[in-house]
């Protein structure tokens, strides 16, 4: 069976949807927002982590010769230290916890914690899966991944960055964000 040319060029549904939709204006997002989005979409992956980097760093050496550089908190080597599986159950670490491990963009190894997600912050919540492979949509590239899970109904509904957003995407949650509190036996199944 032979593919047309239109379908075999088409790795992910995204894709097909982002070439064939208008664009919409982000309503009620302040001017810088917009500015830094704009960035975002023109440079490359690799070209805005170099930035973050120079960023990061200088923001760290001010901050120290200011005397208010940020002490992060140890965080445990998920590769050593265990390893969720699909159905475990996890606390979600208060959300001070989370932000002590924090670098300036809100960041652990480039895993962002979002404001939205907060609210999850002292739950109880169950693995859904591991993700170990994603499609970066900037790049639209498929991604190695390590130490990163997705929580059964903890998704988003769209941020304060980009407003209203209707994907329902899950949030992608470092290991070391979370408590390991039991396996699927734990809860009973």
């Amino acid at each position: 069976m032979n593919k047309s040319q239109d379908e075999s060029q088409d790795i992910c549904q995204l894709q097909g949807v982002i070439r064939s939709s208008p664009s919409v204006g982000v309503e009620g997002v302040s001017l810088v927002v917009r500015i830094k989005l704009a960035l975002k979409r023109r440079l490359t992956v690799t070209a805005q982590r170099r930035i973050k980097d120079a960023i990061n760093k200088a923001l760290g050496l001010i901050d120290s010769v200011r005397g208010r550089a940020k002490k992060r908190a140890a965080v445990p080597d998920f590769r050593v230290a265990w390893r969720l599986e699909a159905g475990d159950l996890v606390r979600v670490r208060s959300r001070e916890e989370i932000l002590s491990t924090l670098d300036h963009w809100r960041s652990l190894k480039g895993c962002a914690f979002l404001d939205e997600m907060a609210v999850y912050c002292g739950t109880t919540q169950r693995v859904l899966k591991r993700v170990e492979r994603f499609i970066d949509e900037r790049d639209y590239r498929a991604k190695k991944a390590g130490g990163i899970v997705l929580l059964e109904g903890a998704i988003c509904s769209g941020t304060g960055e980009t407003g209203r957003c209707d994907r329902s995407c899950f949030f992608f949650w470092r290991q070391e964000w979370l408590d390991q509190l039991g396996g699927p036996e734990a809860a009973g199944n």
